[in-house]
C-alpha cells in the first residue's frame, strides 16, 4: 500500500506538471460549453423535442472527457514508459510493476471526476442545464462507460510496441469515439444508425444522455460495457509486457 501511494504521488506531480494534457482533458469540454451557449444559447426548441442545446450535447463533452484521458493520455504515457526501460527498471525494483497502474487508473479517474463535476456545475449554473436527474443510473452509465474506455486502453498500452504506435492507435480510437459519442456532430444530426453503434460504444453516450435528462435507460448497452471491462481488463493483465 505504501508502495501504490508513493507511486501516486510521484505519478500525480509528473500529470499536473502537463497542463497540456490535464487541461485537454478537465478544462476543455468546459470551455467547449460555454462557447456554444455564449453562442447559441440554451434556450428550448422543438427541434431538440423541447430541450435545449446544451441539454442534448453536455454529454457528449464527458465523452469527450473520458476519451481524452484514457485511450490518448494513459496509453501513450504507459507506452512511452515501455519505450524508455521505465517499466523494465520498475520490474526489478522492491516497487510492485502492478503499482504503476494502479497509479495511472487513480489519478485519471480522479481528473475524470473533477472534470464531470465542473461541466456538470458550469453548464447548470451558467446555462441553466438541469442537474443529472437520475443521478444513481447517471453514476452506473458513467461508470460502466469510463470502466469500459479504460480498460480498453489498457489494453492497447499491453500490446502496441513503441509509444509513437500507441499515439497513432490511440488518435484513431480517440476520432471513432468523437464521432460516435456526438462531439463531432451532435447526435441529432447523426443518422440512427450511427447513433445505435454509438449506444453500444464507450463510454456509451446514449445512456449517459439518457440517465442526465431522467430517460429510461437502456440496459443492453450497459450489460456490453460491463462485458467490454471484464473480457479487456483480463486480456490486459494477461499481456501486459514491462519491456
Amino acid at each position: 500500500m505504501n508502495a501504490v501511494r508513493a507511486i501516486t504521488r510521484a505519478e500525480a506531480k509528473l500529470f499536473l506538471r502537463d497542463p497540456a494534457t490535464w487541461g485537454a482533458a478537465i478544462i476543455l469540454p468546459t470551455v467547449i460549453l460555454v462557447i456554444l451557449g455564449l453562442i447559441f444559447g440554451n434556450k428550448p426548441d422543438e427541434v431538440f423535442g423541447g430541450r435545449g442545446l446544451l441539454d442534448l450535447f453536455a454529454p457528449s463533452l464527458v465523452v469527450l472527457t473520458i476519451a481524452t484521458l484514457s485511450v490518448n493520455t494513459m496509453t501513450t504515457r504507459l507506452a512511452t514508459y515501455r519505450e524508455k526501460g521505465i517499466l523494465r527498471r520498475l520490474s526489478t525494483a522492491p516497487v510492485p510493476p502492478a503499482a504503476l497502474l494502479v497509479a495511472e487508473l487513480a489519478i485519471n479517474v480522479v481528473a475524470a471526476i473533477v472534470a464531470v463535476a465542473l461541466l456538470v456545475t458550469v453548464a447548470s449554473v451558467a446555462f441553466g442545464v438541469p442537474w443529472p436527474q437520475n443521478l444513481p443510473g447517471f453514476v452506473v452509465t458513467i461508470g460502466l462507460g469510463t470502466s469500459s474506455l479504460f480498460a480498453l486502453a489498457l489494453l492497447f498500452a499491453a500490446v502496441v510496441p513503441s509509444a509513437s504506435a500507441a499515439t497513432a492507435i490511440g488518435l484513431g480510437v480517440f476520432a471513432a469515439v468523437m464521432f460516435l459519442g456526438g462531439v463531432y456532430l451532435p447526435r441529432y444530426l447523426l443518422p440512427d444508425i450511427v447513433n445505435q453503434i454509438g449506444a453500444f460504444t464507450p463510454p456509451g453516450v446514449e445512456g449517459l444522455q439518457d440517465a442526465w435528462l431522467g430517460s429510461p435507460i437502456d440496459v443492453a448497452p450497459l450489460l456490453v460495457m460491463a462485458a467490454i471491462t471484464v473480457v479487456a481488463g483480463a486480456v490486459a493483465a494477461r499481456t501486459f509486457r514491462w519491456e
